[in-house]
């Protein structure tokens, strides 16, 4: 079996595949080489999205979303920076009991914050210390 490189048309991504595998993706993505973190979230979005996409809608908006965040790295930056802390918030606030008074946890915490004004990215850093200074 012969090996190809081929890149994906939504992220750019190369991946090394034998040539049946990659028929069989394109076969999937209506002739298109997705790699494969975005042939899942395009399966994703077909399986559970709000609204009903067949399979060619849902590779053109993620093509879209990829472009979007491609054609300028600060917003991807920026974007991924944000949905981290959205998680690390959510993870933080599910974890801790809500019977306990502590204004401090035993080890350094971080807060951090991402706001946009007028096309300018503030990154903000808040280390609360453990020791409770």
């Amino acid at each position: 079996m012969e090996i190809e490189s081929v890149k994906c048309e939504c992220c750019g991504l190369k991946e090394d595949c034998t040539q049946d595998y990659i028929n069989e993706v394109k076969a999937k993505f209506d002739n298109k080489w997705l790699c494969g973190l975005c042939s899942e979230a395009v399966s994703d979005e077909v399986s559970r999205g709000k609204k009903s996409f067949d399979m060619e809608e849902a590779v053109k908006a993620h093509m879209s979303f990829c472009r979007k965040f491609k054609s300028n790295p600060a917003v991807r930056v920026a974007d991924g920076m944000r949905q981290m802390l959205r998680r690390r918030s959510t993870n933080l606030s599910s974890s801790s009991p809500s019977s306990s008074n502590k204004k401090y946890s035993k080890s350094a915490s971080t807060s951090q914050g991402i706001y946009f004004k007028r096309g300018l990215l503030f990154l903000v850093f808040l280390v609360i210390p453990s020791d409770g200074y």
